[in-house]
């Protein structure tokens, strides 16, 4: 009898922990953002395949990925025409800071675009983990032990 009900535990939890779909989170950090799939690290490319199974999380990605597109030319650009006459400068010559002041403002530019890429990457993420289907088996069964006892506790 007892070896019946250890085997009925094993088989619910093992049933239990196959049911749960696997979903996609996304971490803000200080220079862009990471995303992550069951703790491992998944890359932009992965979580664009990924989200291809939902087509209003993927069209959210893909202009998500355009904002980023545009952040990357216009901080990228910006940085060159900063660093022309600091270049200049620690040469010697006779720098025009006009580039640097162009630059500035191409840099301060790109920064909404990179904020609208993590807000609409965040929501790409958020549409396709609400359209995930929940877990058919509503019992959670766990095994306690005290003493020499071992007991079996489902919750529905």
């Amino acid at each position: 009898m007892q070896k019946s009900i250890v085997f009925l535990a094993c088989i619910l939890s093992i049933l239990s922990s196959n049911a749960q779909t696997k979903k996609l989170s996304i971490y803000k950090t200080f220079g862009g953002v990471v995303y992550e799939m069951d703790t491992l690290t998944v890359s932009s490319k992965q979580v664009s395949m990924i989200l291809q199974q939902n087509p209003t999380a993927y069209k959210e990605f893909k202009l998500a990925k355009i904002n980023s597109s545009i952040s990357s030319v216009l901080g990228f650009s910006g940085g060159v025409l900063a660093a022309i006459p600091l270049a200049t400068a620690v040469a010697g010559g006779q720098p025009e800071w006009i580039y640097a002041g162009g630059g500035a403002i191409l840099i301060l530019g790109s920064i909404p675009f990179h904020s609208f890429f993590k807000n609409r990457a965040a929501n790409a993420i958020d549409i396709y983990n609400s359209g995930l289907p929940t877990s058919r088996f509503k019992i959670k069964p766990s095994l306690q032990f005290s003493g020499t006892r071992a007991s079996l506790i489902l919750r529905f």
